[in-house]
């Protein structure tokens, strides 16, 4: 059985912990420090007041051969020195071993000194040798030193003491500020939980924010930049969504198209199969229809691959551009729709407009612009053309005084497949895809086409840039 892992302490905890181990280390330097620097001050204050003493003592031991004051818990020893021969003399306050006091006698005919023994069954003591007549006269005397290490005890317990509440003090009392410092961060944590709940698949909307305040500026930059994250995350699920129902919608669209011209080449080939054996006069006319429905199946897949092409290559559109007049552009299409449209008059008000571009794509453009123009307004509706050059654009109006368009539809007339009449446009052969074939040439070309329409009156203005592509 695999073991369970541990859940890992919480950011605030570790912080916490942190901060203890850290001040403990400090603290460990500061009280060895403290008790270094103690303990010289004592041991300094103790030599001190030995040297005094023996000073003091001088007088008496010269002419007394003893120490007459001495302090109750101290040690003195005085020698003679005869012939290079320490000879130690009777005293009141003699330790009952002398060899730490001889040993150090002995050094004291050289050099005064200090030295720490531990005087056997009396503790632990400071000695101090010094002569008081030169080569005749030499003074030990021991000073306890149970006042110092009790002070010097006293106070590591007291430090200790005062350090673990200290550090106690700031673990427990940094782990509370530390949490409530990164609760912003927690909140942050809870709507991430919150989004991490959500079926992103089935809605497109992503309410959850971070809300509140507080946490210093560097909170106040995250908690922008998740909320910015979010918005941004939500609005590439609703563009996601809108995406995958304009993709249902024209899958679904253009199957239908697809299919009413297929169905009729069934049909009509069925019945150019049966003319064939039985009314041989009957072949040509079937066969014109089984023409037409497949140049109109053409027409439908050639729209369909170009705005394929336009939505995959955005970033490098699949045009030709070259040099041109977009003057001669409009009056090569008047020309063409005058020849097959000549129930609607046209017409042109061209000014010489140079431009870079891609002229057979710009003549769809005018072709499905006019062509839209003649299938949705009865004969003899006027239609006129306009390119003018305004403020480094070149401006293509293309207007007509037919019914108009209602307002309800204004804001759908690019979507493919969309029609405003969908039973009287289907008759007359279209199949919407014209002005959304428009749409995505002017924006490959970098330019906007609008719609302004009202009863007697219909204008799409194109706004093309004359830089170089």
């Amino acid at each position: 059985m695999i073991p369970r892992l541990k859940r890992p302490l919480r950011l605030g905890t570790r912080l916490a912990l942190g901060l203890g181990l850290l001040a403990f280390a400090v603290f460990v330097v500061v009280g060895a420090a403290t008790v270094t620097s103690m303990k010289t001050f004592l041991d300094k204050r103790l030599d001190d007041q030995m040297a005094l003493s023996q000073t003091g003592a001088a007088h008496d031991v010269e002419y007394y051969g003893k120490v007459t004051k001495l302090p109750p818990d101290w040690f003195a020893v005085v020698y003679k020195v005869q012939d290079g021969v320490l000879t130690p003399q009777p005293g009141e306050q003699q330790p009952a071993d002398r060899e730490e006091f001889d040993a150090l006698a002995r050094r004291a005919l050289v050099a005064d000194g200090f030295a720490t023994e531990q005087l056997r069954g009396e503790g632990k003591f400071r000695l101090r040798a010094c002569q008081i007549k030169k080569n005749e006269i030499v003074l030990v005397s021991a000073a306890p030193m149970k006042d110092r290490d009790s002070t010097l005890s006293q106070l590591v317990t007291v430090g200790v003491v005062a350090f673990l509440a200290a550090l106690v003090t700031l673990v427990v009392g940094g782990q509370a500020l530390l949490r409530r410092g990164l609760r912003p961060l927690s909140d942050m944590a809870d709507t991430a939980h919150d989004i991490s709940s959500h079926d992103l698949t089935d809605s497109a909307r992503l309410a959850v924010r971070v809300d509140g305040k507080g946490g210093g500026v560097e909170v106040d930059e995250l908690r922008e930049a998740f909320n910015t994250m979010l918005a941004h995350i939500d609005s590439s699920l609703a563009a996601r969504t809108a995406a995958e129902q304009r993709l249902r919608r024209f899958i679904a669209d253009a199957s239908h198209e697809l299919r009413t011209p297929l169905t009729s080449l069934r049909g009509y080939a069925d019945l150019f199969r049966y003319a064939a054996a039985n009314e041989p006069g009957e072949r040509e006319k079937h066969l014109e229809k089984l023409r037409s429905e497949a140049a109109r199946m053409s027409v439908l897949l050639d729209d369909l691959l170009l705005l394929a092409r336009l939505d995959s290559a955005a970033s490098e559109p699949p045009l030709r551009p070259e040099e041109l007049d977009l003057a001669v552009i409009a009056d090569a299409a008047a020309d063409a729709f005058r020849a097959a449209r000549p129930s609607h008059p046209l017409e042109v008000d061209a000014d010489t407009v140079r431009m870079t571009a891609d002229p057979t794509r710009l003549r769809q453009v005018l072709d499905n612009l006019l062509t839209n123009a003649a299938v949705h307004t009865p004969a003899g509706t006027a239609v006129a053309v306009k390119v003018t050059a305004e403020n480094g654009w070149a401006v293509i109006r293309v207007s007509d005084s037919g019914p108009g368009i209602p307002s309800a539809d204004q804001a759908r007339i690019f979507d493919r497949f969309y029609r405003v009449d969908d039973s009287r446009t289907r008759q007359r052969g279209g199949s919407g895809l014209g002005l959304a074939v428009v749409q995505s040439l002017v924006h490959a070309h970098g330019g906007t086409v609008t719609l302004t329409s009202r009863p007697g009156s219909t204008t799409f203005t194109i706004r093309l840039p004359r830089r170089r592509l």
